[in-house]
């Protein structure tokens, strides 16, 4: 059945949608243009925004003529905006700001992608910010096949139809939000495993969740297709990379980090110099067929100290033998492997827990027991991984170089960002269990 909710907001179909989205947040005057969103705004299906996943708002409303800027929703806890929308990428503008009072927002999508880091509003101020967002879902365009999902991934974000911003931080006040296809967007595929992948739930975290919010908005979207316990077998198998191939355009990169998974006994297994180079380079020759560009990302190392305080090595010839595959075909090689040793050895045995889902027993609800992964990171460890990497594309002068944020400091993994100096909100979702691939 057809539907509208403004001139600029209908849908031809229940499944169609229209090139932009104008969504004026607080329960005071409605700016011209825009769809009110107030408190009661749940998300429908039917409706196609709103609200979502139990999230609990208020709004505050002050009198004046800036209809945009004189009111907002806000919220004690992380709270969640979605807008049903098809797969593609697309830019997302918020209006950010108290016109009576001090902002600090921190905005995440889909599955805790970090966008926007802690931005701060003085009282009366208010700021705008951009980001750009991948949105997919299980259908491969033009077969009958979809992704195998694994049961867990049914509830992800990032399987689902809508487009879902998770809002937090200390006093997140938001005024407006608009989204508009991507079309120009250069898209940055990430294949790899639960080191990369889009996290769902906390106290887990990973790479590929974090490097977003080092990109300029609406010239990088990030697509992280990885998944926990995923090998170079195991993703293309599960139609992971078929997804990836359905979805691609001349231009794009496709980052692949494998290793963890592939070293495993058992039938997706990889031996180092030959089974798993050879589909390297089976992947790398289908990315040039496609005018796709392909990057190798050596896997990081995982939490194991000798007496000296020097890394362990536990990932065998994998490393190497990427390091060679890139050699010899001559494409980009970001060496993590190497960047995440300096890293670990720079925190040392006791520093680099906190950089690891280390945990006392009930930390998160339902944890009756110590969590202790020495694969898996915490938020903190993630972010400074992406930072590696983000080094890594710098090191190797990959073209994306133009598009990280003008204002990034550089990172060195050997002096690494204090803990107790870094912080970014917890989101609302928790999961003691460990993922894939420990």
């Amino acid at each position: 059945m057809a539907m509208s909710f403004s001139p600029l907001f209908s849908f031809a179909q229940a499944n169609v949608i229209t090139t932009s989205y104008k969504f004026d947040f607080g329960s005071g005057k409605t700016q011209r243009g825009y769809v009110k969103i107030t408190p009661g705004t749940t998300y429908t299906s039917q409706r196609g925004y709103g609200f979502d996943f139990g999230s609990s708002v208020t709004a505050k409303d002050y009198p004046g003529d800036d209809a945009l800027r004189d009111d907002y929703i806000t919220g004690t806890q992380p709270f969640y905006f979605s807008v049903k929308v098809h797969e593609g990428n697309y830019n997302v503008k918020v209006i950010l700001g108290d016109k009576n009072g001090e902002s600090v927002t921190t905005i995440k999508a889909e599955n805790r992608r970090l966008m926007v880091e802690r931005l701060h509003t003085a009282s009366g101020k208010f700021a705008t910010v951009k980001f750009t967002v991948h949105i997919r879902d299980s259908l491969i365009t033009g077969t009958d096949n979809k992704v195998r999902l694994k049961p867990r991934e049914r509830e992800y974000k990032h399987w689902d139809d809508k487009l879902t911003l998770e809002f937090s931080n200390t006093s997140a006040r938001v005024c407006a939000v608009e989204i508009t296809p991507a079309v120009d967007a250069i898209t940055l595929f990430l294949a790899g495993n639960s080191t990369v992948v889009d996290q769902a739930d906390e106290p887990w975290a990973a790479w590929g969740q974090m490097i977003p919010a080092f990109f300029q908005p609406e010239k990088i979207a990030i697509a992280n297709h990885a998944e926990s316990g995923e090998s170079l077998k195991a993703f293309k198998n599960e139609r992971r990379l078929e997804k990836i191939w359905s979805m691609v355009k001349p231009g794009d990169y496709l980052f692949i980090e494998f290793t963890h998974n592939d070293q495993k006994p058992g039938s997706n297994h990889l031996d180092a110099f030959t089974t798993y180079k050879s589909t390297l380079k089976e992947w790398i020759e289908e990315c040039r067929r496609r005018k796709v560009r392909p990057v190798l990302v050596t896997s990081m190392h995982r939490r194991n100290f000798d007496s000296t305080g020097h890394v362990v090595n536990t990932l065998g010839d994998y490393p190497q033998a990427m390091r060679e595959t890139a050699s010899e075909e001559h494409v980009p090689l970001i060496d993590l492997n190497a960047a995440s040793k300096t890293l670990f050895e720079a925190w040392g045995p006791e520093k680099s827990m906190k950089g690891f889902v280390h945990y006392p027993a009930h930390s998160f609800p339902g944890q009756d027991s110590a969590l202790r992964d020495n694969t898996h990171f915490s938020s903190y460890g993630a972010y400074e991984l992406a930072r590696c990497v983000v080094e890594g594309i710098k090191k190797v002068k990959l073209p994306l170089v133009k598009f990280l944020k003008k204002d990034l400091s550089p990172f060195d993994p050997a002096h690494p960002d204090p803990f107790e100096k870094w912080n970014l909100p917890a989101s609302v979702s928790t999961n003691t269990i460990k993922p894939d691939g420990n």
